[in-house]
């Protein structure tokens, strides 16, 4: 006759659990979460609850009782332990361990939990603006630019893709990772616009101020000797190519770090030493969002250019049409 087999107690549970984390999540995660139900252990004891006890007998209450506790903890640290032993209970009702009513847990948490503050986005706006009036001035007529050495013509070429990455960085929203992705046959130069793969694979619309496709055209026009050499079809060459001694005179796209980099650097000989970090390429973006509010006053308008899906960055509100976006953008940035 095969034993009869017992069923867990509460520690055997919460270690069950642990190890389908473990399994699943980052090293990270797991021990993050240990630490969460090691907390929630000790709620439960102050409850009577010991860990020797059948798990079986455990309820939602329990969350309840770790909801309140977690007053003293951060936010932060509140949403994570509550993610973690929510589910732990989920993972009671999935194995069948103990009879847990999943609807109670959410409405718990949706009553009890604190709700995560909205921080409005901090960033220097005039230094930003000072950051591209020095950036406009970065041109043909730069101090690399009457150089006729091979090097001055790389610092030229330099100073015509920072200009034009910087513009486009305040002018379009776009994040880095997307700037540096671009390719030259994304930009449709009649309408201004270009179709990129955004956040979360998706598909969307990008329009360029005329100031931005003044600086991308004469950068591309620099570089034309450059891209004409290649041996590639234009369209598929990269929007910002590198210019150092590792890409020679290879047509190379610029990596995200690059991009960092190439903020990084003009906000220093813009702003001097003492704005080292202060502004970050993300800076751009918030720039790019309060320019359209500020001008317009229009949260629909600022969410859809600047493709936020998340009501916690600005509101979730109707598709605008393209007709709507290019008529409020243009009115914007064309004034």
């Amino acid at each position: 006759m095969e034993p009869t087999q017992t069923a867990p107690t509460v520690a055997e549970a919460v270690q069950g659990y642990l190890k389908t984390v473990r399994e699943a999540r980052s090293e990270n995660t797991a021990r993050a979460y240990s630490n969460a139900l090691g907390v929630f252990m000790r709620v439960l004891k102050e409850h009577w609850i010991e860990p020797e006890l059948p798990a079986a007998g455990l309820t939602e209450d329990g969350l309840a009782w770790m909801l309140s506790y977690l007053k003293v903890f951060s936010s932060s640290t509140e949403r994570l332990y509550t993610q973690a032993v929510k589910g732990f209970y989920v993972y009671l009702a999935a194995e069948k361990i103990a009879d847990i009513n999943l609807p109670r847990l959410d409405l718990f948490v949706k009553n009890r939990a604190r709700k995560p503050g909205q921080r409005l986005p901090q960033f220097p706006r005039d230094d930003i603006e000072r950051v591209l009036e020095f950036a406009v001035q970065l041109s043909d007529n730069s101090p690399s630019s009457p150089l006729r050495s091979a090097q001055g013509e790389t610092l030229r070429l330099r100073d015509l893709r920072d200009r034009a990455f910087l513009l486009t960085l305040a002018d379009t929203g776009l994040r880095v990772h997307e700037a540096c992705n671009l390719r030259r046959g994304d930009i449709d130069w009649n309408e201004g616009r270009a179709v990129i793969i955004g956040k979360g694979d998706k598909q969307a619309v990008v329009r360029f101020s005329t100031r931005s496709l003044r600086a991308l055209k004469d950068y591309l026009s620099a570089r034309a000797a450059l891209d004409g050499a290649s041996g590639r079809p234009l369209p598929s060459l990269p929007l910002f190519a590198r210019h150092d001694k590792g890409a020679g005179k290879k047509i190379k796209p610029i990596t995200t770090t690059t991009g960092r980099n190439i903020v990084s650097a003009r906000v220093r000989q813009a702003l001097g030493e003492q704005a080292t970090g202060r502004i970050t390429p993300h800076s751009f973006r918030h720039y790019f969002v309060t320019t359209v509010l500020r001008a317009s006053g229009n949260l629909k308008l600022a969410q859809e250019l600047a493709r936020h899906a998340s009501i916690q960055v600005t509101q979730r509100y109707a598709h605008l049409s393209d007709d709507e976006l290019d008529k409020g953008y243009h009115e914007i940035f064309e004034k």
